[in-house]
């Protein structure tokens, strides 16, 4: 696969507890270099980063993170609070704990609530794959292409699980048609990503594809 065509997915990520704005500079530096689709950062980066950056890069910000637990009316909050700071891409957790008390009407209000408080911009639905069900994950598919949100994402990257081949499929097979997937956590390898992309997957959440490339030094014809 192209290199470019690969960046171009990734929201090339950095939501670890111990982040520093030194750090967050350097993605959102790699970000651009690399013409990532976005930088997902910390909320309380979002304000920084949007002025560091201006419109050479959208912002994506978590909501919900990572537990998914909080009450409706926060993560409504939340997303409104991250959008007035600047974020472009809001990428939220669903009430995971709603959806296996078969609660769905409760879920995808919830993230109808969310979408909206978005005013347009990309909501990206985590749905935390390696703690469901295949039934709860095809669900889910249903729920968010009935919710009008943009995409459906794998995982948080801080459960038990990240993305899989699998799961990237079977998402691909039940979600509408308008509705785009985002892969995330653990993809470790080129090899990795390129597979996600042909499966299916929009996007790449994930921290290392840039720093591989960038350890690796360029290639000549562009590719991986």
């Amino acid at each position: 696969m192209d290199r470019e065509k690969m960046f171009a997915t990734v929201d090339h990520t950095l939501l670890g507890q111990t982040a520093t704005w030194a750090e967050i500079k350097e993605v959102l530096d790699d970000s651009i270099h690399y013409k990532a689709a976005s930088a997902c950062i910390p909320a309380s980066y979002v304000k920084p980063a949007k002025e560091y950056v201006g419109d050479k890069l959208p912002i994506c910000t978590v909501i919900g993170f990572p537990t998914g637990y909080s009450t409706t009316a926060t993560k409504v909050f939340e997303t409104k609070d991250a959008i007035a700071n600047g974020a472009d891409e809001i990428d939220m957790v669903i009430n995971i704990g709603w959806l296996k008390d078969k609660k769905y009407d409760l879920v995808e209000n919830e993230i109808k609530e969310i979408h909206k408080a978005c005013e347009g911009r990309i909501l990206k639905v985590i749905i935390e794959t390696c703690l469901l069900t295949e039934e709860e994950k095809i669900k889910m598919c249903e729920i968010v292409t009935n919710s009008g949100a943009e995409y459906i994402k794998t995982s948080t990257g801080f459960s038990t699980g990240g993305a899989t081949f699998d799961d990237v499929a079977l998402m691909r097979k039940y979600v509408g048609k308008d509705v785009k997937v985002k892969a995330a956590g653990g993809i470790a390898s080129l090899e990795d990503a390129a597979k996600f992309i042909e499966l299916g997957a929009d996007r790449l959440g994930t921290s290392r594809i840039v720093k591989i490339v960038k350890a690796n030094g360029p290639v000549n014809d562009g590719s991986y």
